[in-house]
């Protein structure tokens, strides 16, 4: 299945993960709280952008909870591994990783959806115009160019080579290199990678200056679909039920809030969110500004979101057939739009929306 580094690189990344759980229960499980008694969650940030539960907390739809900043993330794998070993109360990643990090012994449970793909939002998988690259074959001892390994642009690339009819022998031999993603454009046109990853803002404004042409998408492959998910520890859950219910309902509803509301109020209030945290960062890709990514109202998580990627383990023997079972590595208990309390279609403060 995987070349002897590959090897390597998996068995060293299990270890870690396996070890996950021990951190987990040796850290401190007890919680912060402010003076007026609610509970702090601690998160990690992404530069120049607001998540859906930053604009929660905007909106003042927490009761329980309080958000503190802990830096921002390097990307998904590394958020849930600070989540699962008690750095932060929750991360998000791409559901492969959560799948791998849950298979690795952390007690992690995923509350609700993160990200995904829609019909303004996905990821694409670009090569140069004039490139002999046009379908899956071509791209054998070709480089690719991935943020991080492990994450959802390897589980795309490789799920797209093996649809095309690609052998897993031959699947080793497309390159998967890591560029960050603010690179990743000078670097397919410098011909330093072949096929270059972009997405949000860094491909509306790879395309704006054209000579790029898209050999795969993850709209494509998979539809509209959400990919990934917020962990929260176990022992967490267990101890600060009614934070997490806090957080869950309000992340959800601001996630119903950007799914509903037009694209201009949207960029205006992020805009804002930025510059009252007062960290220096440039506001300007907000413009390219699209849509929240996430097709499911209210962020609802779907069993065959986390299957897909169960199996896909399995298939590349990375995974012991019927050891994890979907169903027990999420919840949708606490969304308000799954367990009762709003109809699924309505909108961030139960109201029915005009159609």
């Amino acid at each position: 299945m995987f070349s002897t580094a590959r090897q390597r690189i998996a068995a060293a990344a299990l270890a870690a993960l396996a070890g996950l759980s021990v951190l987990t229960a040796c850290g401190d499980s007890g919680t912060t709280t402010t003076a007026d008694g609610k509970t702090v969650l601690r998160y990690q940030g992404s530069t120049g952008q607001v998540t859906p539960f930053e604009l929660a907390q905007e909106l003042g739809y927490f009761e329980k909870i309080s958000l503190q900043w802990e830096g921002d993330t390097t990307s998904g794998p590394a958020n849930i591994q600070a989540a699962a070993t008690n750095q932060v109360e929750f991360g998000s990643a791409f559901n492969g990783a959560v799948v791998k990090l849950i298979s690795g012994g952390a007690k992690v449970t995923s509350v609700l959806s993160s990200y995904g793909a829609d019909d303004k939002s996905f990821s694409g998988y670009y090569v140069l115009d004039g490139s002999p690259i046009t379908g899956a074959r071509d791209l054998i001892g070709k480089k690719v160019a991935v943020n991080t390994l492990g994450a959802h642009h390897e589980f795309i690339t490789r799920e797209w080579l093996h649809q095309q009819g690609l052998s897993e022998a031959e699947i080793e031999q497309v390159q998967l290199v890591v560029v960050p993603p603010a690179n990743t454009e000078d670097a397919l046109r410098k011909g330093q990678v072949d096929v270059g990853t972009l997405g949000s803002v860094f491909r509306d404004t790879a395309l704006e200056r054209g000579g790029l042409r898209p050999l795969y998408t993850d709209k494509a492959i998979f539809g509209e679909f959400d990919y990934g998910t917020y962990v929260f520890r176990d022992d967490f859950i267990g101890k600060n039920k009614d934070a997490v219910a806090d957080f869950v309902q309000g992340t959800a509803r601001a996630t119903r809030w950007l799914q509903v509301t037009p694209r201009d109020e949207v960029v205006a209030r992020f805009a804002t969110i930025i510059e009252k945290r007062g960290r220096q960062e440039n506001t300007e890709l907000l413009k390219y500004w699209k849509s929240s990514g996430l097709p499911v109202p209210g962020a609802v998580i779907a069993e065959k979101e986390l299957q897909i990627w169960i199996d896909w383990l399995v298939r590349n023997g990375e995974l012991k057939d019927g050891r994890l079972k979907a169903t027990d590595l999420f919840t949708n208990e606490f969304n308000p739009y799954a367990n009762g309390t709003y109809r699924p279609a309505s909108g961030p403060a139960g109201e029915v929306l005009a159609e």
